[in-house]
């Protein structure tokens, strides 16, 4: 018994003891975890929702008079909304524009395809063939022989073992990123790239690493710095794939990408290499076949071209080409090829017809009308340029007081005066904010005078609205 009980009492004081070897602070939290749990359970125990008074009948139809949604839309934005111009002709070498006929300077009818009467029969055939749409997937009854047509002529004429078409040109490559690209995985981009491309970044759920415009002695800084995040986790840079996303020429800026330097950073640091070529494709190279031909680079250095059917070849949807390994993974991973209804067989149809027009002849008067606005427009001291004097696309801004609104009026003052120019459109969703600009686009239709007096009629216009005073008509 007393031993026991000695026992009993050395142990508590031995208890006793250890509390005051604890340090004071210890003792503090502890002590305010207890209380912190006491008042949860407490809170738990003294009430629940079902405890509350319920509202009456008439309480409940007063709140419900008194709330006031907000609206979907901010009040006003349908009226800040510029009015739509109204087309109601085939959009050729001449549109017309709410009733007035224009020379079209505003549309990417780059080689004239709309309006070929060969390309039309092409279309009209097809249409009592096989009727208007497919109505249906690739895989699931989707899939007719023009398609199959199609992509064997794309992949030919590419240089390219295969070739996959879509129904969208705006999913193409939004679809093609996110097939291949994962999280986890880092994709490298040009800050302009266009809407579709940054949308394709997104659905990748990647990360990104914006690189300056065309700076790619700021993409090697990028490079370098994940070089040296690679190194510090051998095991994870293993398993982590990276790409490199950037357009063949930027519909942004009418500038082209510098591939031979791509391809050298990419056999140093070890990246795929996807390229945009939906404004570049048909336009670029002696034969039209894009950035690759035009630098002479072995097509095999990009992992992926991506192009559009619905600028040079002046139809509806898109492509993807490269090797067989690449491409039929696609087939299976590529959202807007596996889900949305294939390319009716009318566009595909129009296609290949439109491509038995590509001739060198037709590229190098391209090229020759691009040079030509090109340097009428570098000689206007109120504007400035932003393009390569190769691209069809370009971007003028004025030097003072350039705006939206400005751009706007300038052309609506050119409308008056028979020309159709447009303002650039970007979504307020841009990851990056884009300078306002008119986008004067050239095609292989006009002629080198008509191209001039366009251009010197955007001259006078420009004038006018910085001194109202004087009528264009006036200066003419």
């Amino acid at each position: 018994m007393d031993g026991s009980g000695y026992s009993w009492a050395a142990k508590a004081g031995d208890v006793f003891h250890s509390y005051y070897e604890i340090p004071f602070y210890h003792l503090i939290v502890e002590f305010a975890l207890v209380l912190f749990i006491i008042k949860i359970l407490m809170s738990k125990s003294t009430g629940s929702p079902g405890d509350e008074t319920p509202l009456t009948e008439k309480e409940m139809e007063k709140l419900i008079a008194e709330w006031t949604p907000e609206p979907l839309v901010p009040a006003g934005a349908a009226d800040r909304e510029p009015p739509v111009p109204i087309i109601t002709s085939k959009v050729g070498k001449y549109v017309t524009v709410d009733g007035k006929e224009c020379l079209n300077l505003a549309t990417m009818n780059f080689l004239g395809m709309i309006g070929k009467e060969e390309i039309e029969d092409a279309a009209v055939a097809s249409v009592q063939k096989y009727g208007v749409g497919s109505c249906g997937p690739r895989g699931f009854y989707g899939t007719i022989d023009v398609h199959l047509l199609l992509e064997e002529k794309l992949a030919k004429y590419m240089e390219c073992e295969e070739a996959i078409i879509y129904s969208y040109g705006f999913a193409t490559v939004a679809s093609a990123i996110p097939a291949y690209s994962k999280r986890g995985d880092i994709i490298f981009c040009d800050k302009e790239v266009c809407y579709a491309i940054q949308k394709g970044i997104l659905a990748s759920r990647s990360t990104v690493f914006y690189y300056n415009h065309n700076d790619l002695d700021h993409l090697v800084e990028l490079l370098e710095k994940q070089a040296a995040e690679d190194r510090k986790n051998p095991k994870k840079a293993r398993v982590t794939n990276r790409f490199l996303v950037t357009e063949g020429l930027f519909v942004n800026t009418g500038q082209i990408t510098n591939l031979p330097r791509l391809i050298e950073l990419k056999q140093k640091y070890k990246f795929r290499i996807f390229l945009d070529e939906s404004y570049s494709f048909g336009v670029l190279g002696e034969c039209g076949r894009g950035l690759t031909e035009y630098y002479n680079v072995d097509r095999r250095n990009v992992d992926m071209i991506v192009g559009s059917m619905e600028f040079s070849l002046g139809s509806v949807g898109g492509f993807a080409c490269g090797s067989s390994f690449v491409i039929r993974h696609q087939r299976l991973a590529g959202q807007g090829y596996v889900f949305s209804a294939s390319l009716p067989p009318l566009h595909a149809s129009m296609v290949i017809k439109a491509m038995d027009y590509f001739d060198k002849d037709l590229f190098a008067k391209l090229i020759n009308n691009c040079k030509v606005a090109h340097e009428a427009l570098e000689a206007i001291d109120t504007i400035t340029v932003t393009a390569d004097p190769l691209s069809p696309m370009k971007h003028i801004r004025l030097i003072e007081n350039n705006s939206e609104e400005a751009l706007r009026e300038i052309c609506n003052l050119a409308r008056d005066n028979n020309l159709a120019i447009t303002v650039a459109s970007y979504t307020s969703t841009e990851i990056f904010k884009k300078e306002p600009s008119i986008r004067l686009t050239v095609n292989t239709e006009l002629t080198e005078e008509e191209i001039r007096s366009s251009i010197k009629l955007i001259e006078e216009v420009v004038h006018q609205y910085t001194s109202p005073a004087q009528d264009v008509s006036e200066e003419s």
